[in-house]
């Protein structure tokens, strides 16, 4: 993989791609403008060909739904993309299509550096609500990768004074981070919607947490990344604002609504919704204790209700406390 060229010239000239014109990529897509760089917005509704969209990028961020990497990675030829581009990927969620009794299922990185074994693959994630981010209010962000000079290089392409970017070598972490907080944050959206008060949510939160890292560090993880801006950072962000649409998802739902009115009045997507299912039976393969998980995959399919969910983890056997 070469990076060179990017890391050797003004971080002014670069052009970068993003892929997915939601709210999350038109946020990424603002951050480089500002940052002087040739921008170019790709989405699955135009009818522009990708390759060509491509042919000069030096960073490509991605940013469609877990349910769109595939499709967009379809599109994708061998010579579409110079030597040098670096991939990012935003997306936070898990591939429900690949997984089985003996692997585990498939990160979008993961699907990024299969389809593009030669290119530099980076994640992007943390506390990163993007409607705060759009109004310029201070915000601060991980971007992982295997290859330090990616990382280094999309450091410096977007940060600003109001957006920082820490660098992080744990991939895998960085990015289970941001996916899992998504199952969690329904949990306590629904904690909210009970007004059952702030202790219950920080109960909640806090086994959450414990809930992540014993997934994450099975998974081969850090458990000290879950500790950082694209762990606890990023599941104290989406676990305490209306602007995450996970949290929205479980405050409906404990609020009488059907799962699907709660779905049709977000306005994009709710990653954890989907997470949850494949988390669930990861977890059940794994043989990994995430009872919270297991009672937002009960509530996400009708079969308990928000507050039998809530009586079923204060029911659980005493045992020593443990992020562990």
């Amino acid at each position: 993989m070469s990076v060179d060229r990017v890391t050797q010239s003004s971080v002014a000239s670069l052009t970068v791609v993003v892929l997915g014109a939601g709210a999350w990529g038109t946020t990424l897509a603002t951050l480089a403008e500002r940052k002087g760089h040739r921008v170019k917005i790709w989405s699955r509704r135009l009818e522009t060909p990708l390759p060509p969209v491509l042919a000069d990028a030096d960073i490509v961020i991605s940013a469609v739904s877990m349910k769109g990497v595939r499709s967009v990675l379809q599109q994708i030829q061998p010579d579409s993309l110079p030597p040098q581009t670096i991939l990012v990927t935003a997306t936070k969620g898990l591939d429900a299509n690949s997984g089985s009794a003996t692997q585990l299922p498939r990160l979008p990185s993961q699907l990024w550096q299969a389809a593009c074994p030669d290119q530099a693959i980076a994640v992007l994630s943390g506390p990163n609500l993007s409607e705060e981010i759009q109004q310029g209010l201070p915000a601060a962000t991980v971007v992982a990768s295997e290859t330090l000079t990616a990382a280094e290089t999309v450091q410096r392409a977007l940060s600003s004074n109001s957006f920082r970017i820490y660098t992080n070598s744990d991939v895998v972490g960085v990015e289970l981070g941001g996916i899992l907080k998504n199952v969690i944050a329904i949990a306590v959206g629904a904690c909210d919607g009970l007004n059952l008060g702030t202790n219950a949510k920080a109960a909640l939160v806090t086994r959450g947490l414990a809930e992540i890292i014993r997934v994450g560090t099975d998974w081969g993880a850090k458990p000290e990344t879950f500790y950082g801006l694209s762990g606890l950072g990023d599941l104290l962000a989406t676990c305490n604002s209306a602007l995450s649409r996970n949290y929205r998802v479980g405050y409906g739902l404990a609020t009488g609504k059907s799962l699907a009115d709660v779905l049709a009045a977000l306005g994009g997507t709710a990653e954890g919704v989907n997470t949850t299912e494949v988390l669930v039976k990861l977890a059940a393969q794994q043989q990994i204790a995430v009872p919270i998980s297991q009672q937002v995959a009960q509530l996400l399919k009708g079969e308990i209700t928000p507050q039998a969910a809530v009586a079923a983890l204060m029911l659980r056997d005493y045992k020593p406390e443990s992020l562990d």
